[in-house]
């Protein structure tokens, strides 16, 4: 081989971030993907999907100002239109559900595997490119859609094998949390800035991040009630691994109530795998009545890691 020919020669490295998938790699997705779709429908959740490509604007009302500023991949088409690779599928939802809100009959109960791109710095457990399952209950409102998301949340680790012990469930209230600081005179134009600094624990120097909620007036004396009904109810269907957690607000601003976050406890991997919550307004946007709405996101990549971390079955025999 000359040396004009190796120059010339293309890389068989993937784009940063992206995974190739052989057949042993297939058999764990599709094993992965066949969990996710058996307990859905299992819960009665019917499939839905959509093309990956989205309008930019979809994204800047009400999604997380890390994704919208940093991690959006956008291109301008030919026409001279903004377009979007779906960092999430829940604008998406509700801008499908919005669509034929009068057709719909509610509730809703949907469920969709969607291939998903951020543009994050590659690390275990994140990827530029994943898929995501997203399950969603449209037209339930109060603790029994709660409880009934995370029962089915709790059901998925379940039939991957996963026991009690391996992860913990612990939630939270956004609305409950926005009004025990605003009782304690912190200023209402400060919340999202603080929500936005609680989601970042383990993403950013921890002194950095105290300093920064400390001068928003926040300190951790600040508390919300931990009756929380959705724990209790949750109790009564023998899900015991729950933890009341005012720390809980997740990233994205369309949150209006509940939400919840399921950690792996394996010492070696104690993080967060996945979550979701209560979002009851986002159909807004699209001027149309709001639907009380409850859903979780749940990625392949975390789910993965947790199988290997826990030496847990990675395709059906």
């Amino acid at each position: 081989m000359t040396k004009e020919t190796s120059k010339n020669k293309l890389s068989t490295e993937t784009y940063k971030g992206v995974r190739d998938f052989y057949p042993e790699d297939m058999a764990v997705q599709n094993y992965i993907f066949s969990v996710w779709r058996k307990v859905a429908e299992r819960f009665r959740y019917e499939e839905y999907g959509a093309s990956i490509l989205e309008p930019a604007e979809l994204y800047r009302t009400k999604g997380s100002d890390e994704i919208v500023n940093e991690q959006m991949f956008t291109f301008t088409d030919r026409g001279g239109r903004e377009v979007a690779l779906r960092p999430e599928m829940t604008p998406t939802l509700a801008r499908m559900v919005a669509a034929r809100r009068k057709a719909l009959k509610f509730p809703l109960r949907w469920y969709a595997i969607a291939n998903c791109f951020r543009y994050e710095r590659p690390q275990r457990g994140r990827r530029r490119e994943h898929w995501q399952l997203n399950c969603d209950l449209m037209g339930v409102s109060g603790v029994e859609g709660d409880v009934e998301i995370i029962s089915l949340a709790h059901a998925i680790m379940k039939e991957f094998g996963a026991r009690d012990e391996d992860f913990i469930i612990k939630i939270s209230n956004r609305r409950k949390l926005e009004n025990a600081l605003l009782a304690n005179r912190i200023a209402k134009e400060n919340v999202p800035a603080i929500f936005r600094l609680l989601d970042k624990k383990g993403k950013m120097p921890e002194e950095e991040r105290k300093s920064e909620l400390e001068k928003l007036g926040y300190n951790k004396t600040t508390t919300i009630s931990t009756g929380a009904p959705d724990a209790e109810n949750l109790r009564q269907r023998g899900i015991t691994n729950i933890e009341f957690d005012s720390s809980i607000v997740r990233g994205f601003d369309y949150y209006t109530g509940m939400v919840f976050e399921v950690f792996d406890t394996s010492p070696e991997s104690r993080r967060s795998l996945f979550g979701g919550g209560r979002y009851d307004n986002l159909l807004e946007m699209f001027g149309v009545e709001p639907i009380p709405t409850v859903g979780f996101g749940m990625g392949d990549v975390t789910i993965w890691d947790f199988l290997e971390t826990h030496k847990l079955q990675m395709k059906y025999q």
